[in-house]
């Protein structure tokens, strides 16, 4: 990396990135490695944690250039925080489950961002604005339940989600104006808020699911546009009815 950020002979595209050019390819690289996983693609999971290494490289490199760290650091920092972390593995600290391990472990992150001279005491603090807006809604949650701010099961967050719905129809019956659209995009995030909360007293990963979503409409869509060219069609000459039908036949496949 040094040699293609080498001002004398390197790569003319590396020496234009910054931190915030590059940024966007870190976080596909980790969506990458995330995708292989879901595949079983071990192989190619290989291949992926080696790009995203290259994301982590690239960025030690620029900051190196500007006298801030260096890659070595950064491996340094990683091993100091998970001794750090883990009393009960590196020290004497004993924990009775893994729930009051996580306890543990959000007290020391509090006592990091303090000694760091961070001044927000909030049970929120720390949660990234940089995460994924479903895994953050997570985050928050998770944070809020700690200090007993939670529904105690799924039924009522169940009936919440319910709720949630109906105050959506009541936006969509409304007349269309600007107001009642930001209305509508305000009902339809509290939806989608506690849809995360649901998830998260399910204990289901709700980025994984909903990737796993994504990965089985496309299967089902695609098995549909080969079904239909199959019969001499596409699918966009065939009417909903027709396109439903495709549906039903490919779910009936097991697909």
């Amino acid at each position: 990396m040094a040699r293609l950020r080498d001002p004398d002979g390197g790569c003319p595209w590396d020496l234009e990135q910054d931190f915030s050019t590059i940024a966007p390819y870190t976080v596909e690289e980790a969506y990458e490695v995330a995708d292989a996983i879901d595949r079983g693609d071990l192989p190619a999971l290989k291949d992926e944690l080696g790009d995203l290494l290259l994301q982590v490289v690239f960025h030690a490199q620029m900051a190196q250039e500007q006298g801030a760290f260096a890659f070595d650091d950064v491996v340094t920092a990683i091993c100091d925080k998970m001794v750090r972390r883990h009393p009960h593995v590196f020290g004497d600290a004993s924990f009775a489950d893994a729930e009051a391990q996580t306890v543990n472990w959000e007290a020391i992150k509090a006592a990091e961002r303090k000694a760091a001279g961070e001044e927000d005491a909030s049970a929120l603090a720390g949660v990234s604005r940089g995460l994924p807006e479903w895994q953050r809604a997570v985050k928050l949650q998770s944070r809020a339940a700690r200090v007993g701010f939670d529904w105690p099961g799924t039924a009522p967050v169940i009936d919440k989600l319910h709720e949630e719905i109906d105050e959506v129809r009541v936006e969509l019956a409304a007349a269309p104006s600007p107001e009642r659209d930001a209305r509508l995009e305000d009902e339809i995030g509290d939806l989608l808020f506690v849809a995360a909360n649901l998830a998260r007293h399910a204990k289901v990963d709700v980025g994984g699911a909903l990737r796993r979503a994504n990965l089985k409409f496309e299967r089902r869509f695609r098995a549909m546009e080969a079904i239909a060219a199959a019969e001499g069609t596409t699918m966009s000459a065939l009417d909903l009815e027709a396109q439903e039908a495709l549906w039903a036949r490919v779910k009936r496949q097991g697909l």
